[in-house]
């Protein structure tokens, strides 16, 4: 399920920006750019080819389904999830969004005091006419458990309340006990169960912590259902942290930024768009399909497999950052400030910054990454921290055999660019980086940035996939297709980080203007 699709720290960005101002010549930022283009084209035909010529395949006949009739083609459905949201679940979620919408308005314009209940109680309705009386009792024996936890004001002894509340709904037998309590048929009710129920718990632990920091006195419990039956947030998330959503639900003092409206429907036309294009490369691109049959996967060209594992966390994103923004278009219009949508794999070159649910990520940095990490400089604070949080991390996505893996090799991956940065900190390294010069040393660190691009990858795409396909990428870019297909790979994923970290270079100038001399043909002048 969605849970699975994240990694969910975030470390500061100062430590991996050294020579981020260091410009490269204009012709070499066009080879890279003609490079990378003419690769994703090569990559992109062979995985439509492998589609085309697959799609009658008795594997594909659950999972590619007859899809728009003037494509003349049938359409990958294999995403549960995204069918959910924008074609079984659509009707029902736009009919609650909608009403959402329109309540808080009118009661925003009549009583701006009273916003921050309106939204909990259309929101409790909401959900007890969706899911009925005995789920309702469920999540308010949750809130009325955590809640007086909180009120003991021991942040140790909130944390193993709210994590063995957690492990209730994640483990045998306890999991299938609360979730028979809840009977009914509604179609999608055990993932309704689910993400109600941990959200709610991960925001019950928010508001118990908080309350321990509040000197005067305690929240009451009405703030807490307030804030957890907001309805927006209440089964898919994103998290708000209990005191940015207290405050913010409670400002009387709505304005609107400059071109704010603007800005909104823009973006919600945006989110339409992109679901359209999405379902138009389902018709042509098998990228949810292929991986799951490992008969064909095997008989794939090396650049179609990188392809389909690179193309996968792509989709992944973009669907995190649709579902994500469609919600955070109904918050913005409440005035709430809610947690952006991911950053884009394709964006991304060290672990420190991957992270696809970024509710989650300020969740577990504020109160255990943060908290235990401190300014993350020390290698065995910073191994403390990662391992806490990747445990609670193992916890929320439920544990398993994959989920160990994936917590394993993430965690290892954050802490091993600490090990590295803190070595070449050191003489002789940073004697030989800073005598070689910034541009030098951009081209140096891009090498070693796209090859843990494609760790980013492999340790993720076993989560999105499975395992096995996890292991037939690696082997095949690594073993097998050494040195043609693995350094022609590494090459095409070091002009793209190339170019990813010209686009960063650009974003520091704007919110660092100055003078950067650029090695364009000899010539120095201003950038």
């Amino acid at each position: 399920m969605w849970q699975i699709s994240f990694q969910p720290l975030r470390l500061p960005a100062h430590r991996f920006t050294m020579g981020i101002k260091a410009a490269l010549p204009r012709y070499e930022l066009y080879l890279y750019t003609a490079v990378l283009s003419v690769a994703l084209i090569w990559t992109g035909s062979w995985i439509f080819d492998a589609s085309s010529e697959n799609v009658d395949r008795k594997v594909f006949k659950e999972s590619v389904k007859p899809g728009w009739h003037y494509f003349g083609r049938k359409m990958d459905v294999a995403d549960f999830e995204w069918m959910m949201w924008f074609s079984t679940f659509r009707n029902h979620i736009l009919f609650a969004l909608a009403g959402h919408v329109i309540f808080a308005k009118i009661f925003t314009l009549v009583s701006p005091k009273h916003r921050s209940l309106i939204f909990g109680v259309y929101g409790g309705l909401a959900v007890l006419v969706t899911m009925g009386w005995t789920f309702m009792a469920l999540v308010l024996s949750h809130c009325i458990m955590l809640y007086s936890v909180a009120m003991v004001k021991k942040k140790w002894l909130c944390f193993a309340a709210g994590l063995a509340t957690l492990a209730s709904i994640k483990l045998e037998p306890y999991n299938s006990w609360q979730e028979a309590l809840v009977s009914g048929s509604f179609e999608l009710q055990d993932i309704l169960f689910y993400g109600g129920c941990g959200f709610s718990i991960m925001r019950c632990m928010s508001f118990a912590l908080e309350n321990c920091e509040k000197n005067d006195g305690n929240y009451s419990f009405s703030d807490l259902l307030k804030y957890n039956f907001y309805l927006p947030f209440f089964f898919f998330g994103p998290i708000m942290t209990f005191d940015m959503y207290h405050a913010q639900a409670n400002n009387t003092k709505l304005t609107r930024k400059e071109r704010e409206m603007w800005n909104i429907t823009t973006k919600a036309v945006l989110h339409l768009g992109v679901i359209l294009v999405v379902d138009v490369f389902f018709h042509y691109l098998y990228i949810l399909t292929i991986p799951s049959d490992m008969k064909l996967a095997t008989k794939l060209s090396d650049w179609c497999l990188g392809g389909l594992a690179y193309s996968n966390l792509v989709y992944d994103w973009v669907k995190a950052a649709v579902m994500f923004g469609v919600i955070n278009t109904v918050a913005t219009l409440d005035h709430l400030d809610p947690p952006q949508p991911p950053k884009c794999i394709t964006m991304l070159y060290v672990f420190s910054e991957t992270h696809f649910d970024r509710g989650i990520n300020d969740w577990l940095c504020k109160y255990v990454y943060d908290y235990i990490g401190g300014d993350h400089d020390k290698i065995f604070k910073e191994l403390l921290a990662t391992i806490c949080t990747f445990a609670i991390t193992t916890l929320w996505l439920g544990p398993c055999e994959l989920v160990y893996i994936w917590s394993f090799f993430n965690c290892f991956g954050l802490n091993f660019e600490l090990w590295v940065a803190k070595l070449f900190s050191f003489p002789p390294f940073s004697t030989i980086e800073y005598a070689m010069g910034e541009a030098m040393s951009r081209r140096i660190r891009g090498v070693f940035n796209a090859a843990n691009f494609w760790l980013i990858i492999l340790y993720n795409v076993l989560a999105l996939n499975s395992l096995e396909f996890a292991k037939l990428v690696g082997r095949r870019l690594i073993y097998k297709g050494f040195p043609l297909s693995t350094l022609s790979v590494l090459l095409v994923t070091y002009c793209g980080v190339q170019l990813v970290k010209e686009r960063e270079r650009k974003q520091a100038l704007l919110d660092e203007p100055e003078l950067v001399k650029p090695v364009d043909g000899g010539k120095e002048k201003a950038e």
